[in-house]
Formats: structure tokens, sequence, C-alpha cells
């Protein structure tokens, strides 16, 4: 039995940084782990979705896992939009801006700040920001998902928004939220030190092994 975990990277990171993670997923779990390499930048999420339904085509696992970073969680959550033949498997998402981002929208307003973000945080999470207000993002319970969070409180997003609530330094807690996940967490990491973390890692080895974080 051949079990995979396929990790997706957020906005300006190329995968590479989360080796760590990804070899203590690989150990914990007894799997092969690989990286989905693309243009965080240039292509919109909808793009990227297409381009990992064909990554994960091309795979031959018996089961294959899920775990996204920031915006590699709404590539993920993306993908699920429409039907998909993929072995069974679990997702963890770490540090998503499910439902929007404060700091995202405070570095837009910068000269060259939706240029600099590009076109996946443009389509994703702030051309989005409006209708989620209205009707949050739901799952539909395709497969068991579960968020980790972090609530270190200090990062990069400070700079540009006022949060006034626990956050990663880079995205709020409450926007990390998925009505119908089937778990959340919160962890004492900042939004990079998501990768890096061995409570993280040992958590998201859990929700992928028994779809529950340990408590």
């Amino acid at each position: 039995m051949k079990t995979l975990v396929v990790f997706v990277h957020g906005l300006w990171f190329t995968g590479h940084e989360a080796i760590l993670l990804r070899r203590r997923l690989a150990a914990s779990l007894g799997a092969e782990e690989c990286n989905f390499p693309y243009h965080s930048v240039a292509a919109t999420i909808s793009e990227t979705a297409a381009a990992l339904a064909a990554f994960l085509a091309r795979l031959r696992a018996d089961s294959v896992h899920l775990v996204g970073h920031s915006i590699g969680g709404l590539v993920i959550l993306k993908l699920f939009e429409q039907p998909l033949a993929l072995a069974p498997g679990r997702i963890v998402l770490l540090g998503p801006p499910i439902q929007g981002s404060r700091a995202a929208q405070g570095f837009a307003r910068l000269p060259f700040g939706r240029r600099l973000l590009g076109r996946g945080i443009e389509e994703a999470v702030l051309d989005g920001a409006a209708r989620r207000a209205i009707e949050p993002r739901r799952w539909p319970g395709t497969r068991d998902i579960g968020i980790i969070a972090g609530r270190a409180g200090f990062g990069p997003g400070q700079l540009v928004a006022r949060f006034g609530a626990p956050h990663d330094g880079t995205v709020l807690v409450e926007e990390t939220r998925l009505p119908g996940a089937t778990d959340h967490i919160v962890l004492d990491a900042h939004h990079a030190g998501l990768l890096f973390s061995r409570a993280v890692a040992r958590q998201a080895a859990a929700f992928l092994t028994q779809g529950r974080f340990e408590r």
C-alpha cells in the first residue's frame, strides 16, 4: 500500500522551505512525499488548481493526502470545487486565509501592492472579500479536512494591518475558519513558522492518520 503526501506551498514560496515538514510527515505516516510547484504570483488560483489536478492525475498511490500552506490551502479548496478522481486521503491546511485576509487588503493598498501579491491573491482573497462577507466559504465534506492556525502574534502583516484578535503575524485565526471542516486547532506558531514547528508536524500527522487533531 503506497501512501503519498503532496505539499502545496504558499505565496512567494517554492515548497523547498517545507522540506523539514514534508520529511516529518513522511516519516510519521510511513509515506512518500512530493512538492507541487507553481507560480504563486503569476497564476490565478483557478489556473493553479487546474494544474494541480493534472499533477495529481499522474500520480500512482493507494492514498493521497494533501497539505497546503497559506494560499496553497486555497488552491486545494478550489481543486475540490469540481468532481475529482483521486485516491482516498485527507487534507490539512496551515494558516489558510479562507475567509479573506486583512493583511493582504492592507498590502494591496501600498504602491504596487496588488502587483506584488499577484493574480492568485487578487482572485481568491481580494476580489472575493465582499462575497465572503455575505456568504463565508463552506466545506462540502468531500473528504476530511483539518485546519491548523497560528497565534504567535508577530509577523510582516502587522506592518500593513491592525489585527485586534489572535493571529500568526499574517493571517487572523478567525480568517482560517471553515464551516463544514472536520477539525480546527490553534497552535503557538507564526505564519512561516508553521512549516518548522514540531507541534504542527505532529498534529498534521495525527489528523492525516486519524481524521482528528490530538487534544
